[in-house]
């Protein structure tokens, strides 16, 4: 059964493939196929619709998840006007939106990405779900839960292809589920309290838990700054000074981007990511 949504400022395609979520695939007629909570979705959009594989109670969940409840144009109003850099890279990618997913499979799938391409994390998450995640139907299966993890060995873990990071989520699972940290509480505390708290999880650093913030918990601020963000940060914005220190790129961020700094980010992101491709071919 399909439904259909009627959007604007809106793009799938930019939206799935920037980077913030790995378990989403193209497939055939322009369809995108993924796997949000303990359901498969079937999603494409044509022009102003979006087109919805599922039944009619969902409807309402897929547009929480792609924050299509939200203003698009609001949020981009927030950025500064004078920024030629982030204006281009908005036109150039115009209705690419930071998703609504679960905290605990975002924190768990970027542990997993940790000096890995989007294709390598891809398959680590799919390994991690049909192994340790609960089957859906038509071979899909929900990510697992942090007791499933929690519970499994490190060999386990190692044969889903996670390296050094088994060793990680393993640990950051079992101070979940022994409650070792407020993991649930995170969408009502401050951002700083939330970032504090996250930081004390294995392998968590300031990147990893700025992503668990942005993409999951709400936090619109949340500025996540990783090789690509840095690397257009220094392009754009330090052209003529060498050696930007991180403090530096922090309080340039704080005093320049707004309340949405996490949104501008995802803009940049993606359309540094492109200009390299671009570039390489």
């Amino acid at each position: 059964m399909y439904q259909k949504i009627n959007v604007s400022d809106f793009d799938l395609a930019s939206t799935l493939e920037c980077g913030q979520a790995f378990r989403w695939s193209r497939a055939n007629g322009g369809w995108f196929v993924g796997v949000v909570g303990r359901e498969a979705w079937r999603l494409r959009q044509e022009n102003d619709i979006l087109l919805c594989h599922c039944s009619p109670e969902i409807v309402s969940g897929i547009q929480h998840y792609l924050s299509l409840d939200r203003s698009l144009l609001d949020i981009v109003a927030t950025f500064p006007a004078d920024d030629a850099a982030l204006r281009d890279a908005v036109r150039r990618h115009w209705g690419l939106r930071v998703l609504r997913q679960e905290p605990w499979e975002t924190l768990a799938s970027f542990i997993a990405s940790s000096t890995k391409q989007i294709v390598q994390i891809r398959q680590i998450v799919e390994l991690l779900a049909h192994r340790f995640g609960e089957p859906i139907g038509n071979d899909f299966h929900a990510f697992p839960t942090v007791e499933a993890i929690a519970r499994a060995s490190h060999e386990q873990l190692l044969e889903c292809k996670l390296g050094f990071r088994a060793k990680n989520l393993l640990a950051t699972a079992q101070m979940i589920d022994s409650g070792a940290i407020k993991f649930d509480a995170l969408r009502s505390m401050e951002y700083g309290h939330a970032l504090e708290e996250l930081v004390k999880l294995p392998g968590v650093g300031e990147k990893i838990a700025n992503c668990v913030l942005l993409f999951s918990c709400g936090f619109d601020q949340a500025f996540l700054i990783d090789v690509w963000i840095e690397r257009a940060l220094c392009r754009l914005y330090f052209p003529r000074k060498r050696n930007v220190t991180h403090r530096q790129l922090r309080e340039f961020i704080g005093s320049h981007f707004g309340p949405c700094a996490g949104w501008a980010q995802q803009y940049l992101f993606f359309a540094e990511r492109t200009r390299n491709k671009k570039t390489r071919k």
